[in-house]
């Protein structure tokens, strides 16, 4: 969900702000122990924006040092390689930046610590984004960034024909199969390959049918539902009529986002930062396109709420310090450079509000549309399992091999066992 690109502006005032941080942290047990030299663990940087907000930090905190240790930008290696290391019991990460969707699990098995949240300006962030940090009731993470799915278009194309984007499926469906062909285009795609990207585009088409997966303690199935069969159709009579290409079955996020900034797709459904890169010099729809939220059955529908949270290691051998990292990193001068020089959607409200950010990232408006009306990912603490389910299953039913009302049928009992092993 990132692109690249040099992000090294705002190095002083990174300087200046981080010294306003010393000495944040609520007393500890452990005295002196609990400050220290920390690592702060992420998926692969790939706008290289972290560096130098760290070492803002690092020039005003002597002795409390962060290191940056970046692990593959695939979501499942990165799940994968911090679980290795939780597991063991190693206290080599202190800092972890988590998928919003891994937060229930970590929690539930004792991977991360719980925070004190009048210790957050919680009150700041959009309301939807907290509700991803919590789990029993309690605090385990602090947003960082957010996300929400969005519709892409040719701007040029449907303004040559006299459309408006599409509202509704009805809508999306009808302009990518009439329209698309007349310039030689693709009419849509998401991320369909079976991976996490295809467990938010799942959730998004369930939800906006007015389905769901499971309930919100995560504990009762509730996905054998005429809505559920009613989203899984759509998608997949968009792959067996055409206008959803096969190609599309093997896309994550990178490939489908190539895809449209090449100049191959009317529709793309994908994360804010796909901005960036396609708006730049050389880009085949450099000023060709805009966003809206996401159609539905009957107008807007549903996206999920995607972004990550730092959470402290329950192993961390400096937790005061984790916990004043984690202020800084979601103060708001710090929040303004995730957007301007990360190119990742703020958690901060004020910042969607800001003339001279909306100038510079049109997009903002629309996006805060989405994520005030966005939905989580299943809350479950054996949510690895809830996904892999939702992946084999749904791509199952968009490779035409199981019908969508056989495939809801399915992944009820597939994830009726996973609650049951609970």
């Amino acid at each position: 969900m990132r692109w690249k690109r040099a992000a090294g502006r705002g190095l002083l005032a990174g300087a200046v702000l981080v010294g306003a941080y010393a000495g944040c942290g609520a007393p500890s047990p452990g005295g002196g122990d609990e400050r220290g030299p920390m690592t702060l663990v992420t998926a692969g940087d790939l706008t290289d924006y972290l560096g130098p907000l760290l070492d803002g930090w690092n020039r005003t905190h002597p002795g409390e040092e962060v290191t940056l240790v970046e692990l593959p930008d695939s979501a499942d290696e990165t799940r994968a390689q911090m679980i290795t290391e939780l597991r063991s019991g190693s206290d080599r990460f202190d800092v972890l930046n988590i998928d919003v969707a891994w937060t229930s699990e970590f929690a539930a098995a004792g991977w991360i610590t719980p925070l004190n949240r009048d210790a957050f300006p919680l009150k700041s962030f959009l309301p939807p984004v907290v509700d991803t940090a919590t789990f029993g009731g309690e605090l385990y993470a602090v947003p960082y960034v957010t996300n929400a799915g969005l519709l892409y278009y040719r701007e040029d194309v449907l303004e040559r024909e006299g459309e408006k984007p599409p509202r509704t499926w009805a809508e999306l469906e009808r302009q990518a199969r009439t329209i698309a062909p007349e310039y030689g285009l693709d009419g849509y795609a998401g991320q369909f390959l079976p991976y996490e990207g295809l467990t938010a585009n799942a959730v998004e088409v369930v939800r906006s049918a007015g389905g769901s997966f499971l309930d919100d303690e995560g504990t009762r199935v509730t996905v054998d539902s005429a809505a559920a069969v009613e989203g899984l159709a759509f998608l997949a009579d968009g792959v067996r009529d055409g206008w959803i290409p096969r190609e599309a079955l093997g896309y994550k996020e990178e490939e489908s986002r190539l895809a449209f900034q090449n100049g191959e797709l009317l529709f793309l459904r994908n994360w804010p930062y796909v901005h960036g890169p396609a708006g730049a010099p050389g880009s085949e729809v450099a000023g060709k396109f805009g966003t809206v939220p996401l159609p539905g059955p009957d107008g807007p529908g549903t996206s999920v709420l995607g972004g990550s949270n730092l959470a402290v290691s329950s192993h961390s051998r400096h937790p005061d310090s984790a916990a004043d990292l984690i202020r800084y990193l979601t103060s708001e001068p710090v929040q303004r450079r995730v957007l301007t020089d990360g190119s990742l959607p703020p958690v901060r409200a004020d910042l969607y509000a800001d003339p001279e950010l909306v100038r510079e990232h049109p997009y903002l408006p629309t996006l805060r549309e989405s994520v005030l009306a966005a939905e989580p990912r299943p809350k479950s603490a054996r949510y690895d399992q809830v996904s892999l389910a939702v992946q084999a299953v749904v791509h199952d039913a968009l490779a035409l091999r199981q019908s969508p009302q056989d495939a809801v049928a399915r992944l009820g009992r597939e994830l009726a066992r996973i609650a049951d092993r609970g």
